[in-house]
């Protein structure tokens, strides 16, 4: 949407870039045409898998085929011992597996749990609440302390403690002061974004108000659910032993 950082333009700058209002916001129209360009402001999950397969698939390496082999020839040959050894290392690889990418499955339900349900908007110079979901870029928010930050935003007005909490995304383990002066830098660090307020964060104290810019997956919080949902199957630590030594 916007053709340039917000964060380095003023806020008339930043409303004009967004083609909204820093007071009376969007109007009906232009929410619902935004609506339908970008879409809902939630983070999309690929259909996973279920316990059982992602369990199953653990079976299905050519090296694990090896060991289940290596074990029906050892009880062929009545080697008992060795052949319990080798379905105990099998089943003990297919746990850690399955523990493995079990918890990759889950690591995206965990951030939509740090999306906040509802938000204070102005439209039309009215204040509503909505679904987070329908926000779009260039909505104007309203914002509180306790606040869940519903979508990356560039805050435009703040009382004069305003601060967030960005552990979440940034690791900062203190609130961080905000302002709404323009940065003036082209690139600038996340942490160091001092008028940004990000999805997943949220308000330490004070009030303020803020244009949505980016939503959905084009959020940082989306980037990295983008990430978590990209990161292929790993082996477990005997599959890459065994590996060395082929």
């Amino acid at each position: 949407m916007p053709k340039e950082e917000l964060y380095n333009l003023n806020v008339e700058a930043a409303a004009k870039s967004l083609n909204s209002n820093f007071e009376s916001g969007l109007n009906d129209a232009q929410a619902k045409q935004r609506l339908e360009e970008f879409g809902l402001n939630q983070l999309q999950e690929k259909k996973g898998a279920s316990p059982f397969s992602i369990f199953l698939e653990q079976f299905q390496d050519f090296i694990v085929w090896i060991l289940i082999g290596a074990a029906l020839v050892s009880g062929f040959l009545k080697e008992w011992i060795d052949a319990l050894a080798i379905i105990a290392i099998v089943v003990l690889n297919a746990i850690l597996g399955f523990i493995q990418e079990y918890k990759a499955e889950k690591s995206l339900a965990a951030l939509k749990k740090l999306s906040s349900p509802n938000s204070k908007v102005i439209r039309d110079n009215q204040r509503k609440v909505i679904p987070s979901s329908e926000l779009v870029p260039g909505d104007l928010i309203e914002l509180e302390a306790g606040d869940s930050i519903p979508a990356d935003s560039r805050l435009v007005w703040i009382s004069a403690n305003f601060n967030a909490q960005e552990a979440s995304l940034t690791g900062e383990s203190t609130p961080v002061a905000k302002t709404i002066r323009a940065l003036g830098e082209k690139e600038i660090p996340l942490t160091d974004r001092a008028n940004m307020a990000y999805m997943g964060t949220s308000v330490a104290s004070g009030k303020a108000r803020a244009f949505v810019v980016y939503t959905g997956m084009q959020t940082e919080l989306g980037k990295i659910a983008g990430m978590v949902q990209m990161v292929g199957r790993e082996d477990t630590p005997l599959q890459k032993k065994l590996l060395l030594r082929c």
